[in-house]
């Protein structure tokens, strides 16, 4: 079996949903912790980061997979890291705030899920811009699991095709034995 060529096209990450999510949950959050914390407060800076963090790590993921798929994987890990210490601030605020933490069965909780599917990221933030802080939290929270199942579904494929295809050392090597049997 014949790889056409070493290094694979670059997939643009602005196409993967999980990059697109991400984006959301970095404006959803950015905006929340502005508005949450008092200025100073460490909280801001290490929600921004987290957040920045998760869609940062897909950009460079997504690039570094050209020619690893190991590093691409560490780094979309590194990417849902990231967004589970995020998923963590938001339910701390809720709970130190005294604030409900939706339950799935609640319409709220069903409500905002199927806009997290269906929804643009421009309409999103218009809700999220204009809706209470617990609110945000709860919206962010719900955001950031789904994020969190589209990244591990993202990294279980990945896995499949690194199992499939082995890793660039191996791909290199099976190519120039393919070109000496020329």
């Amino acid at each position: 079996m014949s790889d056409a060529t070493l290094i694979k096209p670059q997939g643009d990450h602005r196409n993967l949903i999980c990059y697109r999510k991400a984006e959301l949950i970095y404006d959803i959050t950015y905006n929340f912790a502005y508005s949450a914390f008092e200025h100073g407060d460490r909280t801001i800076d290490q929600m921004v980061q987290a957040a920045r963090s998760g869609k940062q790590n897909i950009i460079e993921g997504n690039a570094d997979m050209d020619t690893s798929i190991e590093m691409g994987i560490k780094l979309i890990n590194v990417a849902k890291a990231s967004l589970k210490e995020l998923l963590a601030d938001y339910e701390d605020y809720l709970r130190v705030n005294g604030y409900e933490q939706w339950h799935e069965e609640s319409d709220k909780y069903i409500a905002m899920r199927k806009l997290g599917v269906d929804g643009s990221n421009k309409y999103i933030l218009d809700i999220a811009s204009s809706r209470p802080l617990d609110t945000v939290a709860n919206m962010a929270i719900i955001l950031l699991k789904q994020e969190d199942y589209l990244l591990h579904k993202l990294l279980t494929s990945l896995s499949e095709q690194f199992l499939d295809e082995g890793g660039f050392k191996e791909k290199m090597h099976r190519m120039r034995v393919e070109r000496r049997g020329k």
